[in-house]
C-alpha cells in the first residue's frame, strides 16, 4: 500500500484533488490509521484514478463521474450525458467561432482606418416580453409613430397593466421608409395582463442574437447608425434576420402625468435620449463553389 503522498506521485494526481475524491466517495482509501490519520491505497487503486480523469476530460462532472463509478448510470444513460456535452461543446466552439470572426473583422477596420461603432456593438439574446402592441402603416414615420407611442400608453395606463421598462418600436418593411411605413410600437406590461383597451396584448418573440447599439441625443443620427451597424455586420458576415428593433431607454413624451411611464425613462433635451438599435441575426450562409 502507499501513503498518499507516494500515491499521488504514482498518478500524478494531487493530494488534494485525493483527498477531494475521498470525500466526494469517488477514490476511498483502502486504509485510514486510526491513530494518525493517513490514508493508504493500493496500486490497483491507479487504475481508477485514470478512469476518473478520463472522464474529466469528457467534461463530465465529478457528480456524473460518482454515479458511473457506483454503477448508479446505464449505458443508454452514458449516451445521453455524452450526447448533452457534445452539443454543449459545439455551442461553446460556435461561440468561440463568432469571436474569433468579430476579432477579425475589429482587426481590419483598424487596418483600414474605418470609422465604424465596432466598439460599441455587442451581440446579445433578448428574451420574449409580455407587451401591449399596436402595428400600423403610418404615412409619416416620426408624427405616425409618435401618435401611436401616445395611444398605447395611454390604453396601458386606463388598464392599469404598465410594466417598469422601456418601450421598443419595430420596423416591419425591408426597407427604411420615411412615409407609409409599417411599423409596430410595444409597451412592456405585467405578466398576467389580458387587455389594454384597443391595444394588443402578446408576447414578443425572443432573439437569440442581435447586433445592438446605443446613441444619445437627436433621433436624426438614426441614419448613420444604421448605415455604420449594417457595415459592421457586413464585415462580420452576419445577415439581420428579423424586424430592426428600436429600445427607448431615455425619451420623452407629450403628456407623462397620463401615463404610468417609469419617471426614469423620462427626459426633456433632446441631448439626453438615449436609444439602443437592435438587429436581429445569423451568419450568413457560405455560397456554394462552383465546379
Amino acid at each position: 500500500m502507499f501513503r498518499i503522498s507516494d500515491f499521488s506521485r504514482l498518478t500524478r494526481v494531487t493530494v488534494k484533488a485525493l483527498r477531494h475524491y475521498d470525500r466526494l466517495g469517488l477514490l476511498k482509501p483502502v486504509r485510514v490509521d486510526g491513530q494518525t490519520g493517513y490514508r493508504y491505497y493500493s496500486a490497483r487503486q491507479a487504475a481508477d484514478v485514470a478512469r476518473i480523469l478520463a472522464l474529466k476530460d469528457l467534461g463530465l462532472s465529478l457528480e456524473h463521474i460518482g454515479d458511473l463509478l457506483s454503477r448508479k448510470t446505464d449505458r443508454a444513460s452514458l449516451a445521453r450525458l455524452l450526447d448533452a456535452k457534445r452539443v454543449e461543446i459545439e455551442s461553446r466552439l460556435e461561440g468561440d467561432r463568432a469571436r474569433l470572426r468579430q476579432v477579425e473583422a475589429s482587426l481590419r477596420d483598424l487596418e483600414s482606418g474605418a470609422s465604424l461603432p465596432g466598439p460599441d456593438v455587442v451581440l446579445r439574446e433578448s428574451p420574449p416580453l409580455r407587451v401591449a402592441a399596436r402595428r400600423a402603416k403610418v404615412a409619416e414615420l416620426d408624427d405616425g409613430v409618435e401618435e401611436l407611442f401616445e395611444t398605447l400608453e395611454a390604453d396601458v395606463a386606463r388598464a392599469g397593466v404598465r410594466a417598469g421598462g422601456p418601450p421598443i418600436l419595430l420596423y416591419h418593411d425591408r426597407d427604411h421608409r420615411e412615409e407609409d411605413a409599417r411599423v409596430e410600437v410595444c409597451v412592456p406590461v405585467l405578466s398576467d395582463a389580458r387587455s389594454a383597451g384597443r391595444s394588443a396584448i402578446r408576447t414578443l418573440p425572443g432573439v437569440p442574437r442581435a447586433a445592438c447599439v446605443l446613441y444619445r441625443g437627436s433621433y436624426d443620427q438614426w441614419s448613420g447608425v444604421m448605415q455604420g451597424l449594417l457595415a459592421w455586420l457586413q464585415a462580420r458576415r452576419l445577415e439581420p434576420t428579423g424586424p430592426t428593433r428600436e429600445v427607448f431607454l431615455q425619451f420623452g413624451t407629450r403628456d407623462p402625468r397620463s401615463h404610468q411611464i417609469p419617471p426614469a425613462f423620462l427626459v426633456d433635451e433632446a441631448r439626453d435620449l438615449l436609444t439602443e438599435m437592435q438587429i436581429p441575426v445569423r451568419r450568413r450562409a457560405a455560397r456554394a463553389r462552383r465546379a
